[in-house]
């Protein structure tokens, strides 16, 4: 398959020592050799090697940067087409020069994605490993970096092909028996047949929606609430989690006025942490502008921390927030033990149920390890499985894999209910290729570009 020759700039914007410029497709080579000055052309070059030596402008002869050019020669690439990764210094005008001399002399500005998406194309991905490099770029914690690690050197895409195996042999042999309907028991074996397959590949289906929760966790990050009365210290525990100074605590209730957010890493759970407005009723138009912003985010959240004041006795308030958020995943943290208690910890628990309740005094940095320790069990039941688990942990893959499991669930009722095997074959046909959607052995073009729109350029 033959493409134009794109490029892009491949490292983040902005000051830094060095930044690249990555150049993909056949003629890659040539238009890097028409504005490169050194020992000798890169045509010349040997795959594989990097190049020191100056870029020159061809019309004017203005040298324009001092670099070194990685030359790959394709199929040996991440595209498998030719590609030249120019190393210029870092900063906004030295990198676009660079970015502009390749644009003029013949390749074109890649789009978002464009460089996975012809690594896909010519067969050196599939379609899991592609959506797996942006997990890689997007991972918050180690863990969610080895899951997507995983993907990428294929561990869902061969537990996948080989279950889509499983599917056609089975497909086969059914073929075969219905074109030699000799026996009297071929039916009976035929159905047979089907329903051991389906046992097999659905069992293997559910252990990786099993694994999906936890996956999904890794991938997007917890949406975090922290939520309570003004002053219990919602900001001073985004801090300690966060462990910097991101947010402003005071004695005055009501200074937090809008939603602060925040990633933070607690055990390998990455928390997407939402400090809010204090919820109250409040005559102030824009602290109340933050507390119905609060409320708002509060629908949203996966994991609610309520926070609470030990030298206060539980208050209307409280009890409120303990309504609202019922029937969520939720953790009590009665803050501020180093004041004099005034609260009723029977009284908690009982408004908690079954929530796990944590004291802590943030000011002397108490309680934070096993709040930590609480939103790990929470979620990981204290840890993750094997290392050398295959996490599912994309939306679509999982979507892909619960209509999988549907057909057949589908497939052995029909066989259960004496339907004839050719239109139970639909639905494990219909299994067969939901699968195939994953990694894209059977995906429309119009979903390969939404996908790799929403890379980042330059990828």
């Amino acid at each position: 398959m033959e493409f134009d020759t794109i490029a892009a700039i491949s490292t983040p914007m902005g000051e830094g020592a060095i930044a690249i410029v990555r150049l993909s497709g056949d003629e890659a080579i040539d238009i890097a050799d028409k504005i490169y000055k050194g020992f000798k052309s890169l045509k010349q070059a040997a795959s594989h090697t990097i190049q020191y030596g100056h870029l020159v402008n061809p019309k004017t002869g203005e040298t324009v940067e001092e670099v070194m050019v990685s030359v790959m020669k394709g199929p040996k690439t991440f595209t498998r087409e030719n590609v030249i990764e120019i190393n210029c210094h870092g900063g906004l005008v030295s990198v676009n020069r660079v970015l502009q001399l390749v644009l003029a002399n013949g390749a074109r500005l890649a789009e978002p994605g464009e460089f996975t998406k012809r690594a896909f194309l010519n067969g050196r991905i599939d379609l899991s490993q592609a959506e797996a490099v942006m997990d890689l770029i997007r991972a918050k914690t180690d863990r969610a970096m080895n899951v997507a690690l995983g993907q990428m050197e294929g561990r869902l895409s061969r537990l996948i092909r080989k279950l889509r195996q499983e599917i056609l042999e089975t497909l086969a042999h059914v073929e075969v028996n219905i074109d030699y309907p000799e026996y009297d028991d071929v039916e009976e074996m035929t159905h047979q047949m089907f329903i051991e397959k389906a046992a097999s590949v659905k069992k293997e289906l559910e252990h990786l929606l099993r694994t999906s929760e936890q996956g999904k966790i890794l991938r997007e990050g917890l949406s975090t609430v922290i939520i309570g009365r003004p002053n219990v210290g919602k900001s001073s525990l985004l801090n300690s989690l966060v462990h910097e100074n991101k947010a402003i605590v005071t004695d005055i209730p009501g200074t937090t006025r809008d939603v602060i957010e925040e990633y933070v890493n607690v055990r390998g759970v990455p928390l997407r942490l939402l400090d809010t407005a204090g919820i109250r009723e409040t005559e102030d138009i824009v602290e109340r502008i933050g507390v119905e912003r609060s409320r708002a985010v509060l629908k949203e959240a996966d994991l609610i921390l309520l926070v609470l004041n030990y030298s206060d006795e539980l208050t209307e308030e409280d009890l409120n927030l303990f309504k609202a958020v019922e029937g969520m995943d939720v953790i009590v943290i009665v803050n501020k033990t180093d004041l004099p208690k005034k609260i009723d910890l029977n009284h908690v628990h009982e408004a908690a149920k079954q929530h796990k309740v944590v004291t802590t005094s943030l000011l002397e940095d108490q309680g934070v390890d096993q709040l930590e320790e609480a939103i790990s069990s929470l979620f990981f039941a204290g840890s993750l499985e094997a290392g050398d688990m295959t996490y599912v942990s994309n939306s679509r893959h999982i979507a892909l894999l619960g209509q999988a499991k549907q057909a057949i669930d589908d497939a052995v009722e029909a066989i259960e209910m004496g339907t004839p095997i050719d239109l139970v074959q639909i639905d494990f046909t219909r299994a067969w290729e939901l699968l195939g959607e994953i990694i894209g052995d059977s995906v429309h073009e119009s979903l390969i570009d939404q996908l790799f729109s929403q890379f980042c350029l330059g990828k």
